[in-house]
């Protein structure tokens, strides 16, 4: 018996355009009356529709939803808009799904759709024809959201700057087009389109280094760019862009949301936007604003191509690229936010309600809805748009911001939610890199190593360890609350959390000290406190609780001694998450030393607050930037080319039966070389030790951790010999060394850059030239200070250059003032605890090294015993 045949639009929503030269538009709402879809075309120009569509005259006696009623096809005209609207009414609802055919169709058609059905907000249900809503699966976007009562669906007004009303009352019968983003229909179905695509980077797990970045503020200053590729996806793909990620070693580039998004309204009311992306306004459309101005000119086709062809770039010069994306909520926030698309076409079926109170929205985002995974067509939508984004433009890999929200049936977060075992048993989807961010607002919302395989998660517990241990109880000598058994459980994968299923590895832990969200990792070393001013909240928005240390003074310092500790206490966290076992991931910019300005909550902040500065990397000598960025080059390139962290498995995991299980490819030792004791692991004050990695099959390497504020003495095993990699310390003048005291670093000779050797025919010769002759200026300005901010300066010097913008420039970038450090740093250091580490009668004494004050240290042995 043969299966019937299915209805012409029993399909996925969307716009799909036909042999016909026409289109057939679907689109979902199940408990509308009616839906019409409108083309949106220019009054100056022929409408493509003129022989099919009546023509309608505004009329005050007849409301706007009766004469669009009365017939198939209506056209009208906008005067404040100077557009032709044409309307469609649709069939249905078949499955769902209202649709129509439209004879005539084109790439870069403006589009959209208003729907009709009762207004009663007391018990969630909000269709108001007066509002043009965008196609939730539009692939392209044309215009932004004003702040206007247009935009709303309730009756309400502007004053003073902000909305006014009651989102429980009347309907507005304002028309919203014109003040509202409409969609752009690209034409998909040529087949050839494909052809030149690169091949992807497929980095293993064991293998990925993350780094997080956003597009804009990324390259927004860099100089090495033209003015007009600053801050695009085209600026991310740039040659010189890609040079310097390659240089810095990391594998898997991670992007803040680039779908399209809509500042929420307390940000317009403000003046501000939501710079990091966290709003969604569509979810298969690119965010056009990050595009070049030329891209955005030639419409959202050319927008979207720039998109591929970035993700092309990346993937050309061997980088993965995965996406942050925000499926836990929308823009158009609570009750009082606008109608702009999932609002209007279904209130009831996108958004989850209180249970007691279906007029009112749950909201474990914080962001005033939460969109419904219990409804199969909400995971379906999400899906969609995921392989839409894999499949066409090209990325490697998702993270889910609050992913909890998403995971959660009858409000409770489950592992076996049905969106989760979508993603696991989607073909494509499926294999991709797939992170979560494991916590939300709602009940029981930490959830971090509970998504099961094969999802990755951030894991907080890894980044608060290495916060606590080397900032906030780093000078502490007494009361310490992290000791030997907490540090040597995160630096061994977090087999307490994420052990959870058998093969379940270690690379399911993405271990990282600061990202997006927070303080950066230098501002980390600068600030006890938040200073969120200028985001306009009182300084009352960002978290609290940061964990970190000023070290004796908030802000910039110009003290030796402070910056020395502050740079070693950066290069700690560095090497604690490059040299764990897990899946590392650091924030762009962390690599030299960038900073917000003591700013934790900088998502509102599309400025110098948060793009980065690039001046320092054209200095003539080696400025702190730079050793900076070579010590984690150097790290990451470690941590490459040992095979010892190229598996997924814990050196101490659960066995199936959830039995602790010993290893044979990990040890540790105390200091003075003996094993530690039961009672060692359980004492806090204990904050040296050493970690040795074992392979039957390449060379062991150890680990020295020394959290004490003096120089210690380590016995090494003494079956092999050791060769130092990397040390935290270098950068502020010591390594470890052989024997009783600690080799001192010159760093005041290392005055050759690359700077000098670039032709200064070339554009990045000149880019270098010009910024050096800016820097020279600056530096003859006395009022500026090192690591001074701006508002800490009296006489800022105003240097256009480059890029238009005030330069305040670090004048730390000497070599002589790397001397003071180093200086600083020997008056001040400590010498080893001989009573604790003294073994002239041990037979030890042989390989007996000294490794500097509050470090970590990677060593090698030098051959096979």
């Amino acid at each position: 018996m043969r299966n019937p045949t299915l209805h012409r639009y029993a399909t996925r929503p969307g716009l799909y355009f036909t042999d016909d030269g026409g289109a057939d538009a679907i689109v979902r709402s199940e408990t509308a009356d009616q839906v019409w879809f409108c083309v949106i075309e220019p009054v100056d120009q022929p409408s493509a529709f003129y022989s099919e569509a009546i023509r309608l005259f505004p009329n005050t006696s007849i409301p706007l939803i009766k004469q669009i009623s009365e017939f198939k096809v209506c056209t009208r005209i906008i005067e404040s808009a100077y557009v032709r609207e044409t309307l469609f009414k649709m069939e249905g609802p078949n499955y769902g799904l209202w649709s129509v055919h439209i004879p005539k169709a084109w790439d870069g058609m403006r589009y959209g759709y208003r729907v009709d059905g009762a207004w009663d907000p007391s018990h969630g249900v909000r269709f108001n024809p007066y509002k043009l809503l965008l196609d939730p699966y539009g692939k392209g976007i044309d215009g932004t959201m004003q702040l206007d009562p247009a935009a709303f669906a309730y009756e309400c007004k502007l004053e003073d700057g902000k909305i006014v009303g009651d989102p429980f009352g009347k309907m507005n019968t304002i028309d919203s087009l014109g003040k509202m983003p409409v969609s752009v229909a690209i034409d998909d179905r040529a087949t050839t389109k494909f052809d030149s695509e690169s091949m992807h980077p497929h980095v293993p797990w064991s293998k990925t280094v993350i780094y997080e970045l956003h597009v804009k503020g990324f390259t927004a200053n860099a100089p090495w760019l033209p003015e007009e590729l600053r801050g695009t996806y085209a600026g991310l793909a740039h040659p010189t862009t890609l040079a310097y990620l390659q240089g810095l070693g990391v594998t898997s580039i991670e992007l803040l949301p680039i779908q399209a998004s809509q500042p929420e309204v307390f940000l317009q009311e403000r003046g501000k936007r939501n710079y990091w992306g966290y709003s969604t306004l569509s979810y298969f459309s690119p965010e056009a604003s990050y595009a070049t101005k030329a891209a955005q000119q030639a419409g959202a086709n050319a927008v979207r191509q720039e998109v591929i062809d970035m993700v092309q770039a990346l993937h050309d010069a061997g980088f993965e690229v995965l996406m942050d994306v925000v499926y836990n909520h929308t823009c158009e926030g609570g009750s009082a936010g606008p109608s702009i698309c999932w609002r209007g076409l279904d209130n009831l079926s996108y958004y989850r309600r209180q249970k007691n109170n279906i007029a009112y929205l749950e909201d474990t985002t914080g962001c005033g809805n939460t969109l419904d995974f219990t409804n199969t067509h909400v995971t379906t939508f999400a899906v969609d748009s995921l392989r839409y984004w894999a499949k066409r433009i090209g990325i490697d890999g998702f993270r889910f911001d609050l992913a909890p929200s998403i995971a959660r049936l009858d409000g409770e977060f489950t592992r076996y939610h049905p969106f989760l075992y979508a993603l696991r048993s989607d073909l494509l989807l499926g294999n991709l890199k797939i992170i979560m961010e494991p916590w939300d607002l709602g009940n029981q919302g930490w959830r971090t190593g509970q998504f099961g395989i094969p999802f990755a998660e951030w894991n907080d517990r890894f980044r608060d360890t290495a916060r606590t241990f080397w900032l906030s109880e780093a000078e502490q000598t007494q009361g310490n609350t992290i000791g030997m058994q907490e540090m040597a459980t995160r630096l061994c994968g977090s087999a307490d959390l994420f052990a959870t299923d058998p093969g379940r590895g270690a690379t399911a832990s993405v271990n990282f000290v600061a990202c997006h969200d927070g303080f950066t990792l230098h501002d980390l070393t600068m600030y006890s406190h938040k200073h969120n001013e200028a985001n306009g909240e009182n300084n009352h928005d960002g978290s609290n609780m940061n964990r970190s240390n000023n070290f004796g003074v908030e802000g910039p310092s110009d003290d030796p001694v402070i910056m020395s500790k502050r740079e070693r206490a950066a290069q700690n966290l560095l090497g604690m998450v490059l040299l764990s076992l897990g899946t590392p991931m650091i924030l762009a910019g962390d690599e030299f030393g960038n900073t917000q300005n003591g700013n934790n909550n900088a998502y509102c902040q599309d400025n110098d607050i948060t793009w980065l500065t690039w001046d320092w990397l054209y200095h003539s000598t080696k400025t702190p930037e730079m050793h900076r960025l070579e010590s984690v080059s150097k790290l990451i390139s470690i941590r490459k080319s040992l095979d010892l962290y190229h598996h997924e498995d814990f050196f101490t995991r659960l066995s199936q039966i959830g039995l602790l299980k010993p290893s044979s490819r990990v040890q540790w030792f105390l200091p003075n070389g003996t094993t530690p004791m039961e009672q060692d692991w359980f004492d806090k004050s204990i904050r040296s030790f050493a970690m040795r990695l074992l392979s039957l099959n390449e060379l062991d390497v150890i680990l020295l951790i020394n959290g004490e504020r003096k120089d210690m003495q380590f016995h090494l095993p003494t079956d092999t010999e050791w060769q130092p990699l990397w040390c935290s310390a270098e950068t502020t003048g010591a390594r470890p060394a052989k024997g009783t005291n600690v080799e001192k670093v010159d760093l005041s000779n290392e005055d050759s850059t690359w700077t000098h050797f670039v032709p200064k025919d070339t554009r990045i010769g000149q880019v270098i030239q010009t910024v050096q002759s800016e820097q020279d200026d600056a530096e003859q300005q006395p009022a500026a200070k090192p690591y001074a901010r701006t508002e800490d300066i009296t006489d800022t010097v105003t240097l256009p250059g480059l890029t238009g913008k005030t330069r305040v420039y670090r004048l730390l970038a000497h070599s002589a003032v790397q001397q003071r450090i180093l200086q600083a740093h020997q008056r001040h250091s400590k010498p080893a605890d001989n009573k604790q580490t003294d073994s002239s009668t041990s037979p030890t004494n042989a390989n007996i090294w000294t490794v500097p004050s509050m470090s970590i240290t990677i060593m090698r042995q030098t051959d096979f015993a």
